[in-house]
């Protein structure tokens, strides 16, 4: 039995079905040959263009833009799901463009995919069930994310770059188009190549965040991990130790270090072929 609650400011196409229990909030817009079908909140302000579906358990936050043929919420692709009761959640200000592909989650991973705040996913992005995306991220057109991956914040991927699940990408991190990624991406690096290897630093996010000083260090220490003769895990165990030992520790070198050391899949870099 259907429950559906619309704002009255929203502006809902007449051709749009709309079904299930549904919270539709205020000035959200609604374009032609929609359809919204399941247990469905659309937070305030937030703009789907004609063609867009919305099904299962999801949730959308404020101000998102969700632009034709988007598919969210639908059934995850994964042989193990057995239709158990399961979420998509998407922040808020997310531009969603055309032909998009946003799965829930699954019993093995929580049975929540997650997506966080200020994002951008180009056209024909897909983020497979289970994935946990941060915020002010950008995945260019046709990254293909698969399940239980873990992105954080200020990450780019470029176009036509396939992701394997459970690799998880750091802060600040830069995956080059058309690579192909199977390890796990440190904090602030940059990563390209089939398949993908570290090759440098992301110079640019980190002029935005850091002073000189903390760059100067982070790139000594990525040297350091790099280049060094004992395996990197051994290392970032010393450089840790170091930095937290520090009068004034460099919170970034920490959480690099950490990274790696949390690190399941491995991280996939030549020794010393860090571009200084």
């Amino acid at each position: 039995m259907s429950n559906i609650k619309i704002h009255e400011s929203a502006k809902i196409a007449k051709t749009a079905i709309i079904d299930g229990n549904i919270e539709i909030g205020a000035d959200v817009e609604i374009g032609d040959y929609s359809v919204i079908k399941g247990n469905i909140t659309i937070g305030d302000g937030t703009f789907c263009y004609n063609n867009v579906t919305i099904m299962g358990n999801t949730r959308l936050g404020k101000y998102n833009r969700v632009f034709p043929n988007a598919v969210l919420g639908t059934p995850p692709q994964d042989l193990k799901y057995k239709g158990e009761e399961s979420i998509l959640e998407i922040g808020d200000n997310n531009t969603i463009r055309e032909c998009c592909m946003f799965n829930p989650g699954t019993e093995g991973g929580g049975n929540l995919t997650k997506i966080c705040d200020n994002n951008l996913f180009m056209a024909y992005v897909h983020i497979a069930h289970d994935c946990i995306i941060g915020s002010n991220n950008i995945l260019a057109n046709n990254a293909t994310l698969g399940g239980h991956i873990h992105i954080a914040d200020y990450v780019n991927i470029g176009g036509m770059t396939p992701v394997h699940q459970f690799v998880k990408i750091g802060d600040g991190a830069m995956i080059a188009g058309a690579s192909a990624l199977s390890q796990d991406i440190p904090p602030y690096c940059m990563a390209e190549g089939n398949r993908a290897k570290i090759v440098g630093l992301n110079r640019f996010r980190m002029r935005k965040i850091m002073q000189r000083n903390e760059i100067d260090d982070i790139n000594n220490l990525y040297k350091r991990l790099f280049s060094g003769d004992q395996s990197l895990k051994d290392l970032a165990t010393t450089e840790l130790q170091i930095a937290k030992n520090m009068a004034q520790p460099n919170h970034y070198i920490i959480k690099i270090c950490e990274f790696i050391l949390n690190s399941e899949r491995g991280i996939p870099y030549k020794r010393g072929g860090l571009d200084e």
